[in-house]
């Protein structure tokens, strides 16, 4: 026979409604969601991260760009935007008399392969040293991007 204590344990330990493993689920505790910039890395000393300029996957004549070449377009970019710059970035008086030549959200022309290339989700940042900036613009759109 069943005693009370017994049968109460077993009630407990099947559920009324089927769930599978829902329960486990609602247990786990919720994941923090991360901003992308954090996942990107911190430049050091006088680097800075550039995104480089991506086309647009449609031209204005209507052709829609493949993804190859939206991606070959990217490598050879010779602008970018600058998203984060070293704590030395522009630092030495003696070779930057006027001030720095950019800051962070600046649009900026660059040699074609300069910098070194590190692979993200979805494309490529580059570090830059301070002086391999050549430039800075309004509108990347301005300029003929050819690879």
């Amino acid at each position: 026979m069943k005693t009370q204590e017994q049968s109460s344990i077993l009630k407990e330990e099947v559920p009324k409604n089927k769930t599978g493993l829902l329960d486990k689920y609602k247990q786990e505790p919720k994941k923090e969601v991360t901003k992308e910039a954090t996942k990107l890395p911190k430049p050091t000393g006088w680097r800075m991260l550039v995104l480089p300029f991506r086309m647009k996957e449609k031209t204005d004549g209507g052709i829609i760009m493949g993804t190859e070449t939206i991606d070959r377009q990217q490598v050879a970019s010779q602008c970018g935007n600058v998203l984060a710059m070293g704590p030395d970035c522009y630092n030495d008086k003696d070779r930057f008399k006027d001030g720095p030549w950019c800051k962070v959200g600046d649009w900026v022309v660059f040699a074609r392969y300069a910098g070194s290339r590190i692979e993200i989700e979805g494309g490529e940042v580059r570090l830059l040293n301070d002086d391999e900036i050549l430039a800075t613009v309004q509108d990347p759109t301005d300029i003929l991007h050819k690879y």
